[in-house]
C-alpha cells in the first residue's frame, strides 16, 4: 500500500482547518493509501554534512508522496530536494501565494486579467509618491489594491480617490502589493472553479450584497453554477501555467460577459464548494494522485 503524508501548519489547528485535514485523511484512505497527517514543525529542515536531510520524529519514514496543505516553502523545497513528490509542488505554491508573481507568470499567455501594476519595492516607509499619479492615469478610480500575500479575500482594498490611495499606501509601508483596475461588472460576484489535473471538477458562484468582494468571509453566499466551456478552458489553462496538480481558480465577469482571471489558489478549501454542490473535491484530488503515481510504476 502506498504511503502518503498530509502536511499542514502546526500553528494553525483551529476546528475549521483540522476538519479539512481529517476529510483529506479519509479521502486518502478511500483511495487506497496509508495516510499520515504531519505538522510542518514536526519535520525539521536540516543541512548536515553539506546534504539536505529531514530531522524530527518523522525524518526516517519516507512516504511515496506528500499532499502539501501548507505554504511553508522552505519545507516544501527541502522535501523535494530529498526526493519526495509533492502535490502541489513548491514552485506552484510559491507562484499562487504571491499575487504579483502569479500575474507575471501568467503574463504573455493571452490570459484575460485586470490591468495590473506591481508596486515598486519599499525598504521601510514610502516617501516618494510621484509615480502613483501615473498609476492612477492608467487604472482610474475606483481601483483595487491587493497585498501580495493574503487569503479569503482579506488584504484586498477598494480605493475610490487619491486621498484613500495615499492613506492606504502609507499604511502598507514596505508590504508587497499589486494595484489593479476594478472590474465593475463583477462587483460582489465571482466564480470559483476547482481544477484537478486538466479538468474542472466543481464550480460555484459567489455573491455578496454588501461588499465588492464575493468571498464567504466578506459576506458572500454560494450558488450552484454551470460554467461555460470558455470559463472551464480559462481555469484549466491558468492552472496548467502555474504547474498545479489541483487548484481553485477564481474568475470575474468581464464587461463583455467574458471571464476574467481574478486569482489562483494552490490550497483551495473544499468544504464550501461541497456544501454548495455536493461534489467532493478531496476525493478527486486523491484519485488524481493515485493515477499520477501509477504512471511511474
Amino acid at each position: 500500500m502506498e504511503k502518503g503524508w498530509i502536511i499542514y501548519n502546526g500553528n494553525l489547528t483551529t476546528e475549521k482547518f483540522m476538519y479539512q485535514i481529517n476529510w483529506l485523511e479519509q479521502a486518502g484512505r478511500d483511495a487506497g493509501f496509508e495516510i499520515v497527517s504531519i505538522k510542518n514543525n514536526e519535520l525539521i529542515v536540516t543541512i548536515e554534512d553539506g546534504k539536505s536531510v529531514i530531522k524530527g520524529p518523522y525524518g526516517k519514514e519516507i512516504p511515496d508522496f506528500v499532499f502539501f496543505w501548507d505554504k511553508d516553502l522552505s519545507l516544501a523545497r527541502h522535501l523535494e530536494k530529498v526526493g519526495l513528490r509533492l502535490f502541489n509542488s513548491s514552485r506552484t505554491i510559491e507562484i499562487c501565494d504571491d499575487k504579483s508573481l502569479t500575474s507575471q507568470i501568467l503574463a504573455d499567455h493571452n490570459i484575460r486579467m485586470p490591468k495590473t501594476v506591481i508596486a515598486p519595492m519599499v525598504y521601510s516607509e514610502i516617501c516618494d509618491f510621484s509615480m502613483y499619479k501615473y498609476i492612477v492615469d492608467e487604472l482610474g478610480f475606483p481601483l483595487v489594491i491587493k497585498e501580495a500575500y493574503g487569503s479569503f479575500g482579506e488584504q484586498v482594498y477598494l480605493v475610490h480617490n487619491e486621498v484613500e490611495l495615499i492613506e492606504k499606501i502609507k499604511a502598507l509601508k514596505n508590504k508587497k502589493y499589486i494595484i489593479q483596475e476594478f472590474i465593475q461588472s463583477s462587483y460582489g460576484r465571482d466564480i470559483r472553479l476547482n481544477v484537478v489535473g486538466n479538468k474542472v471538477v466543481a464550480a460555484m458562484q459567489r455573491k455578496s450584497e454588501s461588499d465588492f468582494r464575493a468571498n464567504i468571509t466578506a459576506g458572500g453566499k454560494t450558488y450552484e453554477y454551470e460554467p461555460s466551456e470558455e470559463e472551464k478552458k480559462l481555469a484549466v489553462r491558468c492552472s496548467q501555467l502555474v504547474g498545479a496538480d489541483f487548484s481553485g481558480v477564481d474568475l470575474l465577469f468581464g464587461e463583455d460577459g467574458k471571464p476574467v482571471l481574478c486569482e489562483i489558489n494552490s490550497n483551495s478549501h473544499f468544504k464550501t464548494i461541497y456544501d454548495c454542490t455536493g461534489i467532493d473535491v478531496a476525493e478527486y484530488m486523491m484519485r488524481y494522485i493515485k493515477e499520477e503515481l501509477s504512471k511511474g510504476e
